[in-house]
């Protein structure tokens, strides 16, 4: 069978978090809310103690080690398996020794010069996001020539570079960075040329969830377009990405987009199966 797409729920142990404005800042309730989506079906979690929306300032190293260690620790213990969302090395060394196996860096290494030799000397997997900048300054460099050209050919520049340095490419994880430096318009083109992004050779994680850029659809369309009212959106959203066989999903509100993933893998699945004249499927 055709392996499916992974999904990933977002655990954000922030204050000021664009999809949740701080609803699992304290660490019990995080630590709560982590395990509610791991009996939602998630695969994976996603810890992150610093928020990247549009505009945020950083937390310090000693704030973001104390939001996420204990968080990490605790879902670890509790068997799940645990992505580390952060842009600082420290960080990352600190959630592994916790029981983190995967480091999410919406950098890609560019932020921190020691992250990319710790993922040279770690066993770990590691996604490498598009970026162009901090939150306060990416709305400000979101000009492309051609967006899925470019946000490819600065991809594989910066996945050559993190090869050359050692790290095998079977390691690493490619998101297309939806909503960073990214005009509305420039995500939909992003999403309808994902054979671009596989082509690049590795996983592909997509992060739409309860981004700016489905509030405007949704807005555009007279509904609610609040962050908490764009699940069903991201669900559809995840139904079509996992159709085209993305690797994972990353997403805020897990049981929509399991059962999408669920559609998709049956869909996918019903194309390759032998027709009643004798004739292969679709591929």
């Amino acid at each position: 069978m055709t392996p499916r797409t992974l999904v990933m729920g977002v655990v954000n142990v922030t204050p000021d978090s664009f999809s949740d404005g701080g609803q699992w800042f304290e660490q019990d309730v995080a630590i709560a809310h982590g395990r509610h989506l791991l009996a939602q079906g998630a695969d994976i979690l996603d810890i992150g103690g610093e928020s990247t929306r549009p505009g945020a300032e950083r937390v310090s190293l000693a704030e973001e080690l104390q939001r996420v260690v204990p968080v990490v620790e605790a879902l670890a213990a509790a068997g799940a398996v645990i992505s580390v969302d952060t842009m600082r090395a420290a960080v990352a060394t600190a959630a592994l020794d916790a029981g983190a196996s995967i480091i999410n860096d919406v950098s890609g290494g560019l932020a921190d010069p020691e992250m990319v030799a710790l993922v040279v000397d770690g066993d770990f997997e590691y996604v490498v996001s598009h970026w162009r900048g901090h939150s306060d300054v990416m709305a400000g460099r979101a000009t492309y020539v051609d967006v899925v050209g470019d946000v490819v050919g600065e991809l594989r520049g910066r996945l050559a570079a993190i090869i050359a340095a050692g790290v095998a490419p079977e390691r690493l994880i490619v998101d297309p960075g939806l909503g960073f430096a990214k005009e509305g318009a420039d995500n939909w083109r992003l999403l309808a040329h994902l054979d671009a992004l596989t082509a690049l050779g590795h996983r592909v994680l997509v992060g739409a969830s309860r981004k700016r850029f489905l509030g405007q659809l949704l807005a555009d369309a007279g509904a609610e377009s609040l962050p908490v009212f764009r699940d069903r959106a991201t669900a559809a959203v995840t139904a079509l990405v996992a159709a085209h066989g993305v690797w994972g999903v990353r997403v805020h509100e897990v049981a929509g987009s399991v059962d999408a993933v669920r559609v998709a893998q049956a869909l996918r699945s019903a194309e390759n199966e032998p027709s009643s004249d004798g004739r292969e499927g679709t591929p």
